[in-house]
């Protein structure tokens, strides 16, 4: 069994509640440009994964952004260049469709995609450098991340750390539908219906659907990621694809950084400890929005503490490969 810890983050007093905690570094947070070669990954089903590795040297850390994200999101480039400064090569993963150029398939990436991410770590397994020692998730690509862990009889990395993870995809679709977390639902499917328009701008698109009439999750994943990545429907989706059921198994040593007050699920998304299996630690803090984590005494001088903790976590253990 794992454990659940109290986490020692205490959020900026400049920034009380998860939504200005969320939304800060969004909008105010600079976005740096590491340096870095584009690698593609060609995959068996004919379809491709384009990574961004960093160009510094050392054991190599995946990185692996959230729903709609890209090396642009706020906490990739920042995290990227901390990794690299710490003697890190941070290889960081565009989901499929996610870099600059539209995937091939009419597929996308979803939240139960870890057979993806088994692939590239295969992959990688294969250089000289080996697979990465460690992989980073954010939000959904949290939920991947935890997903392969627990599936997977031998996981081709030595830890893992999982931040804001939505732990069941219900939930997260319900909660998003209430109160201020609505302005997150629109944001996605904006973005979600922007993908989508582009992606399909020069071939026939594959379903008849309307894709400007959807106003919420429930109906975006069942109309269109469900067909798209061959569920039967929505909750074939959800039951199939929420990581929670797979934390038991989990024996890989893993950190998930979790907020009570995560505006995108409920108090009851978080599991209880004997869910969690014997590599887990969840680490929960009770205020922090979602991948926020903002700390610091003056709002001119914001401290990002995700990208410490990280960092001090990796530096605790044993990651020779």
């Amino acid at each position: 069994m794992g454990r659940i810890l109290r986490s020692q983050f205490k959020p900026a007093w400049w920034l009380p509640g998860p939504h200005l905690q969320t939304l800060w570094p969004s909008l105010a947070r600079p976005r740096p440009r590491p340096e870095h070669s584009r690698r593609r990954i060609e995959l068996m089903d004919g379809d491709f994964i384009d990574l961004a590795i960093a160009t510094s040297t050392g054991p190599r850390v995946l990185v692996i952004h959230g729903l709609e994200g890209n090396l642009e999101s706020h906490y990739a480039g920042s995290l990227v260049a901390a990794l690299a400064d710490a003697g890190f090569q941070p290889v960081f993963m565009h989901l499929r469709g996610c870099s600059d150029e539209p995937n091939r398939l009419d597929r996308a990436y979803h939240s139960g995609a870890s057979a993806d991410l088994a692939e590239v770590l295969a992959r990688l397994h294969e250089d000289p450098q080996g697979a990465p020692i460690a992989a980073i998730g954010f939000s959904l690509g949290a939920n991947l991340l935890l997903k392969y862990l627990g599936e997977t009889e031998r996981p081709l990395v030595s830890a893992a750390i999982a931040v804001s993870v939505p732990f069941v995809l219900r939930d997260t679709m319900l909660r998003l539908d209430l109160g201020v977390s609505r302005i997150y639902r629109r944001h996605l499917l904006d973005r979600l219906k922007a993908t989508l328009r582009h992606k399909f701008r020069d071939r026939p698109f594959p379903l008849d659907v309307d894709i400007e009439r959807i106003r919420d999750f429930n109906t975006f994943d069942d109309q269109i990621t469900a067909p798209l990545n061959g569920f039967k429907g929505v909750f074939d989706y959800y039951s199939q694809a929420s990581c929670r059921q797979y934390l038991p198994n989990i024996e890989t040593r893993t950190l998930i950084i979790q907020s009570a007050d995560d505006p995108f699920m409920f108090p009851t998304t978080l599991p209880w400890e004997h869910e969690l299996g014997p590599g887990v630690t969840l680490e929960l803090a009770e205020r922090g929005g979602h991948v926020g984590f903002v700390s610091g005494a003056r709002p001119w001088r914001p401290l990002y503490w995700l990208e410490s903790r990280i960092l001090e976590f990796l530096s605790d253990i044993d990651l020779q490969p």
